[in-house]
């Protein structure tokens, strides 16, 4: 990718985790959510926007909300941004998140017992 683009992708990140961590006020947001990868496109008309989210059962709720709210979004990025065109963003569940949560269920799930020092 160029560096214009890494730069814009960048840039959207830290705006939209200032967006959903500070602006918004919907409470079905109170779970901690993070952007994890933003992707734009070279054109920069669209882009997609991995979301992570501590709590499996809330993620998709989360997108939803996001998804919703992308009009307000949109108007709080062009504001924090100096970009000719703001891009229409699409949410999407951060599946490496899922699997790295699911993983870590599974090891505490199992009943290891601890190893003993043979000194």
């Amino acid at each position: 990718m160029s560096n214009r683009i890494d730069r814009a992708n960048s840039e959207i990140q830290k705006a939209l985790i200032e967006i959903i961590q500070t602006k918004m006020n919907d409470p079905r947001l109170n779970k901690i959510v993070s952007i994890t990868e933003v992707s734009v496109t070279p054109d920069f008309k669209y882009c997609k926007a991995k979301v992570s989210v501590l709590d499996i059962e809330d993620v998709t709720n989360v997108t939803k909300v996001l998804q919703k709210s992308e009009g307000f979004i949109k108007r709080e990025l062009s504001k924090m941004l100096d970009m000719p065109q703001i891009p229409k963003i699409s949410f999407v569940v951060d599946k490496s998140t899922l699997s790295a949560i699911r993983v870590d269920e599974i090891l505490r799930s199992l009943n290891i017992p601890e190893a003993e020092d043979d000194e």
